[in-house]
């Protein structure tokens, strides 16, 4: 049984290179002090307008945007409930993606899976592939973009392509940990339904959820027999089209950090901000090929996680502590059991830069003696 561990007053500031929550910037948290209003008064509606509207600019999409207190798991189980009557196909290479198949199990509906080993990556031509061949008429194909407990980025767009031949078809993409740090033009791509949390490549506090949702899947789900009550796309926008605001009670405070950290990322553009993610992953994997070796499939590299093959048989936990103690940096073993010491992975996301993941290497440098 889990026991009282009573939260301190301070606690020694580390510097977050996880594959999230990341670190945030002062004037966003700063933003989170702001005197408290009601979430039916005419600021919250100036402040929900606000973010949605960005959002929106900065993602480059026409289709509707759901912003809501949660995290993206509130969108993965949604998206199920929202759009698939009977059958889901899930596209599965690592945990996140798999925690797709489970939820949809859970839910009642029935399941397929196109399975890949850990650390490959998801072909699109496999899913045209099963498609065709396949009797079962599928309401909806599901697809991580990136895989951070592999640090796999799928090839959403050639998938969404693919999903595009069968119009009776939604496609959804998890993409939590990529989103706002790995540019895709979901618009152009036949993605139905997009989610993520601002805790990653947004570096916003945790507890908002993002989701992006085209005019068709907003359709289906009038169509369909079930529908989420809390993440339902018709309430969540049709309440914004007449109010402006969120349908429930929203976390202000958060969505008062989004805002500031909005803007931010506006300033910086979409494609700049895809550049410098960029320029920190081909760093990182540079890094990695020199002192380890990758995990993912070659080409297939996560831009906002590196997922690095332990290769040289180095103590991941005893690194990771001891980097923590020393230098006051955080980063991460391999996902779960099968990966805790095979693996070790860097979040390469938010507002980090090359300067700051090689002060974090230089530290596994000079504790792992390479």
């Amino acid at each position: 049984m889990t026991k009282k561990r009573e939260y301190k007053d301070s606690y020694p500031k580390k510097t977050l290179y996880i594959p999230g929550p990341t670190e945030v910037r002062d004037d966003v948290i700063d933003a989170m002090s702001a005197p408290m209003f009601g979430h039916r008064m005419d600021q919250m509606t100036d402040l929900y307008t606000t973010i949605v509207e960005d959002t929106k600019t900065f993602l480059g999409t026409d289709n509707d945007v759901i912003i809501l207190t949660g995290s993206g798991t509130e969108f993965m189980e949604s998206s199920i409930l929202n759009l698939v009557d009977e059958n889901v196909l899930v596209t599965t290479c690592g945990s996140f993606s798999e925690r797709q198949a489970n939820i949809a199990e859970r839910l009642g509906k029935n399941v397929d899976t196109l399975e890949y080993e850990w650390g490959q990556a998801v072909k699109p031509e496999d899913v045209r592939e099963h498609l065709e061949q396949s009797d079962t008429e599928y309401d909806v194909v599901t697809c991580v973009m990136n895989e951070s407990s592999t640090g796999v980025r799928n090839p959403i767009e050639e998938i969404g392509d693919v999903v595009a031949e069968y119009p009776d078809t939604y496609f959804v993409v998890d993409a939590v940990s990529a989103l706002g740090g790995d540019y895709v033009d979901i618009d152009e791509h036949n993605i139905d339904v997009i989610f993520t949390s601002v805790q990653k490549a947004f570096a916003m506090p945790p507890g908002v959820a993002v989701c992006v949702v085209s005019e068709d899947a907003y359709d289906r789900e009038l169509e369909n027999r079930t529908a989420s009550w809390y993440g339902g796309f018709q309430r969540s926008i049709d309440y914004y089209n007449r109010k402006g605001q969120t349908h429930s009670t929203p976390a202000i405070p958060i969505m008062l950090a989004y805002r500031k950290q909005m803007k931010h990322m506006l300033d910086e553009g979409h494609e700049a901000r895809d550049q410098r993610h960029r320029e920190m992953a081909e760093y990182t994997r540079d890094w990695a090929r020199e002192h380890f070796a990758m995990f993912p499939e070659s080409g297939y590299e996560s831009q906002t996680v590196a997922c690095i093959e332990n290769t040289q048989g180095i103590d991941v936990a005893g690194t990771i502590k001891q980097v923590n103690e020393a230098y006051d940096m955080a980063f991460s073993n391999g996902y779960g059991s099968a990966l805790g010491e095979k693996t070790f992975r860097i979040g390469h996301m938010g507002e980090h830069d090359v300067e700051s993941i090689k002060a974090l290497t230089d530290a596994i440098e000079d504790v792992a003696g390479l």
